[in-house]
This record gives structure tokens, sequence and C-alpha cells, in this order.
């Protein structure tokens, strides 16, 4: 049931949102907002409360639009609780070894996070689907253009300050997708209902990337 990750179609289209905080209450209309702005791959992270039973609830209500994972996997015990609901691929802020050899062997895709070029280096070579180079925002995309200047095959996700208007810098430097997180699914837009908030926003940040890919056809 639901959709499974599919690397060529992630390519295609490279935008990953990342739910943090959200209630149960909530979790319906801010699906529905993300699926309506066209949004494919999503994430609930872990140190949200209740996300285990979200994440199942949203497979079960969402999963055949929306390809649904688990963020902020830090053990080992997370990444197969997250796999038992459902979770179709899985997220660190850091990499965790023990979480890749997981992965590996279950054939799940592995997003860890990673900043430095020794840190992206080893986090690709434990099998990564892509690198998340986490906070982005430290540096910005010209670490992006430095960064795969030696490291050139390995795909780099951009996470922490992505916006519209800087998203054809982070693809133009080397990224190869960006997420985005508590500045467009903030607790207080969840929380207060503000869904077309959302949903726009999302748009935004859709349109700036398939606009960029477009030019580079």
């Amino acid at each position: 049931m639901g959709l499974y990750f599919d690397p060529d179609l992630f390519l295609q289209e490279p935008v990953l949102g990342i739910v943090r905080g959200i209630s149960p209450k909530s979790l319906e209309r801010v699906l529905d907002a993300a699926g309506d702005a066209g949004l494919k791959h999503l994430e609930i992270t872990l140190n949200t409360d209740g996300a285990i039973e979200m994440i199942k609830s949203a497979l079960a209500s969402h999963g055949n639009s929306i390809c649904l994972g688990a963020g902020t996997v830090r053990t080992l015990d997370q990444a197969k609780e997250a796999l038992n609901a459902g979770a179709r691929f899985l997220v660190s802020p850091a990499l965790n070894e023990e979480v890749a050899t997981f992965c590996k062997n279950k054939k799940i895709p592995y997003f860890p996070g990673a900043l430095t070029p020794g840190e992206i280096e080893k986090a690709w070579r434990t099998g990564a689907a892509m690198v998340k180079v986490f906070p982005s925002s430290l540096f910005g995309p010209a670490y992006f253009k430095e960064i795969k200047g030696p490291l050139q095959d390995i795909p780099l996700m951009a996470v922490g300050g992505v916006t519209p208007e800087n998203i054809p810098e982070y693809f133009s430097a080397g990224a190869s997708a960006v997420a985005v997180g508590g500045s467009v699914f903030s607790v207080s837009r969840m929380e207060n209902g503000e869904y077309s908030r959302i949903h726009n926003h999302l748009k935004e940040i859709l349109f700036a990337v398939k606009n960029f890919l477009n030019t580079m056809k």
C-alpha cells in the first residue's frame, strides 16, 4: 500500500517536505495542502509526539499520492519502528552507521546529514541515496560549488534556509535536491489552520524548482 521511493522520480521533482511538531488533528489538512500543491515526498520527524502513529495514518490516507518517510531517525530501534510503520525512506540529522547498514540491507533509501567534506564522503560511502547537507544555511550555495569540485559524483540535498529566491542558486551550485521544513510547515501555521499559506508557499517552492530544471533541459 502506498508509493515507494523512486529515485528517478525524486530527481524529476527533487523537493522534500519536513514536517515537525504537527498534531494529529492537523495531519490530514496539512497533507491535503501539501498534496494539492504538488509535493510528492514528505517526512514526518520522529521527535514529533505520536510520529509513528501519524506515519501510519498518513500512509493510509495519502500514501498513494505522497511518498512518506520518517525523519530525525537517530537510532537503529527508531529505524526499525519507522519501517514497521510503513515509512518508505529514512532521514537522519547526521550519519548513523547502524541505520545506514540496516537501510542498505533492507533496500530502504537513507538520507543522512553531513556538513564537512569528510562527513559527506563517509555518508555517501555507507550507501546513502543522497547526502543531506545540513545546515545548508550556514554556508549557503557557494559551499555546494566548492564541495562539488572534489566530490562531483555525490548527490547533495540542501536542507536549511531554502527559499524560492535562493533555489536557483543552490541548483546552479550543484545541489540535486532541496528540503523545506519550518519555514513552510511552521507549528503556528499547522496549529492555527493556516493551510492555504502552507499550500501557497509550497507552490512557490515547487515552481522555483521546476522553472530552474526546465531551463536546464
